[in-house]
């Protein structure tokens, strides 16, 4: 199982970042990797998502299962079904130098016929940059609006 983990500092409040990170259903909108979330279940803190993401080209299809600690701002997650052997890891979010820092670490494994250590690398270098546009995704939609805490908030949530 490979190990991938990226970082960011995004220049926004603690709770508009757990936010906007926890309104998976947006993703598409305005992260160029992710075609499509879908919530097929919310109950508390758990939900369930169905998430089709594009990498090189090629679709990956998983569903997984959301753990939201909110006191801790904590996401553990695990695929349920799809493309991906294995697909687990958590996404942390702290209060950082005027601003958050956010971790987003995932293990995974995929399982393809005749798969040596260069497509192994290959799999970690795409996933880690997977990891990195949706950091960067979020640090661009918050540094580049208003914030939002104590108004409405984003996407509805």
């Amino acid at each position: 199982m490979a190990r991938v983990e990226a970082t960011a500092h995004i220049h926004a409040p603690l709770e508009d970042v757990y936010r906007v990170a926890k309104d998976v259903e947006t993703f598409p909108s305005f992260m160029a990797d992710v075609e499509s979330v879908k919530v097929l279940q919310r109950e508390g803190t758990h939900t369930v998502t169905a998430w089709v993401g594009v990498v090189q080209g090629r679709k990956v299809r998983w569903v997984e299962d959301d753990e939201w600690d909110d006191i801790r701002h904590l996401c553990t997650f695990h695929q349920r079904e799809g493309d991906f052997t294995r697909y687990e890891g958590t996404w942390t979010f702290a209060a950082s130098d005027g601003g958050t820092q956010t971790v987003l670490a995932v293990d995974f494994e995929l399982e393809l016929p005749l798969a040596g250590a260069l497509l192994s690398n290959l799999l970690k270098v795409l996933v880690r940059k997977n990891l990195e546009s949706m950091l960067g995704a979020i640090k661009g939609r918050l540094e580049t609006t208003a914030p939002t805490t104590g108004s409405r908030p984003i996407g509805g949530v």
